[in-house]
């Protein structure tokens, strides 16, 4: 049996909701992502448990942007040298749409592995098939990294086309790249699919606010191969499964991002393949991500303040990132205290919003048959604006017939 970790999505870099940590200099919400990881390399490792793991298979998107800081790039490279050099289990990494650059001439944030020849890391920019050998046997490896139009199409071939139909003949350039691919596959050895990109039928998250580049959804059809015992998807950051002969598995971010993804389970993917040919069996590992709490309260007449602090201490605030929105009304709002509301907010992580929502009354215009001012036309409501003023009856009159051809300028 060969064991597989499965995660996709790091995004490093991401640093909302943190402040600086003088310790280390970083985001202490990027401190969150590297916290996670090593959370996930921990269990890689497994020095008390039943071993190591025989791959890890990182599916795309390993930073937030495509020229991250060379502190994030350090970090990164750090916990990847720890798994393949130190522990020497073997680490394929998947090039995301996060990773590769805006020109295809330059280097994408992941090639400084292939440059270096780290040994055990093993780096997919371009469609192949890959052989990786581990502690259990050798499995086959389909990759699939994020589709560029440059990738698939030369310019000649989409001049002109509308989008859908760059997309139609990219599908179908795709289409005989992965038939190239599977009839060079072994059918002696367990096969594993990794993809970053969308499958019909994926469900997104909130990950839309720090998507780069356009999507390309890929037919499940693509992806139907005997061969293919299990499918490592990446790029969305909601936890999902699109079938399971084989699996498609997205293990989703192993770290929240925002309020979006506040009810979301976060972690990584364990995958077991047996015989080549036949399903794989995976389970979900959730990891101790950043807590999201958003706290709606209605500020009530009597004692606000002491309504509003309740409603903070019955929600999991601890150590979390909290957005606290209070409706109220002018008259309530002038007795809240927001020094003890702040107090009260003090085990959380990060208070994201503090918000008071003021629903003031409307206002009576002009006369008191408030119900029927909305249905006046917009000379009666000129007529009644002026007869407010007491301009008199010839006047307004005058005035109306000079405002006609503003108010009915098709006439």
């Amino acid at each position: 049996m060969i064991r597989v970790l499965h995660f996709a999505d790091l995004h490093l870099g991401v640093e909302n909701y943190g402040r600086l940590d003088p310790e280390t200099g970083l985001s202490t919400r990027a401190l969150d992502f590297l916290r996670v990881f090593d959370e996930l390399m921990a269990y890689a490792t497994q020095a008390d448990g039943p071993g190591p793991v025989d791959l890890v298979l990182f599916a795309g998107d390993a930073f937030k942007t495509r020229d991250p800081s060379p502190t994030y790039q350090r970090e990164f490279a750090r916990r990847i040298h720890h798994l393949a050099v130190t522990h020497q289990i073997p680490v394929f990494l998947l090039v995301g749409n996060h990773d590769v650059p805006n020109a295809s001439s330059q280097a994408h944030s992941l090639e400084i592995f292939d440059t270096l020849e780290v040994p055990g890391v093993t780096v997919a920019r371009k469609p192949d098939v890959f052989t990786i050998e581990t502690r259990h046997g050798a499995l086959q490896l389909v990759a699939l990294p994020w589709v560029t139009r440059s990738a698939l199409l030369t310019r000649d071939q989409y001049t002109g086309l509308s989008l859908e139909e760059i997309n139609q003949t990219l599908l179908e350039k795709l289409d005989k790249v992965l038939a190239a691919l599977f009839a060079n596959l072994r059918p002696d050895l367990p096969t594993i699919m990794t993809i970053h990109g969308t499958v019909q039928g994926a469900v997104f998250g909130s990950e839309r606010s720090v998507m780069l580049g356009y999507d390309l959804t890929l037919p499940r059809s693509l992806l139907n191969h005997p061969l293919l015992s299990y499918v490592a998807m990446g790029h969305i950051h909601k936890h999902q499964s699109l079938g399971e002969d084989p699996p498609i598995v997205y293990p989703g971010s192993p770290e929240r991002i925002d309020f979006g993804e506040a009810s979301e389970d976060k972690g990584f993917v364990m995958v077991e393949l047996d015989t080549p040919g036949q399903p794989a069996s995976w389970r979900f590992h959730k990891v101790n991500a950043r807590s999201f709490v958003s706290i709606t309260v209605d500020a009530p007449a009597e004692a606000p303040t002491a309504a509003i602090v309740a409603a903070i201490e019955q929600r999991p605030i601890a150590d979390a990132v909290v957005k606290l929105i209070i409706r109220t009304t002018p008259e309530i709002e002038k007795f809240i205290d927001d020094q003890q509301i702040s107090k009260a907010l003090a085990p959380a992580f990060h208070v994201a919003t503090l918000t008071h929502e003021v629903q003031r009354t409307a206002r009576q215009r002009l006369s008191g048959d408030t119900g029927s001012v909305e249905a006046l036309t917009p000379e009666a409501a000129l007529q009644r604006y002026f007869a407010y003023r007491q301009v008199t009856p010839e006047r307004i009159e005058r005035l109306l017939r000079a405002a006609a051809p503003i108010i009915h300028p098709e006439a």
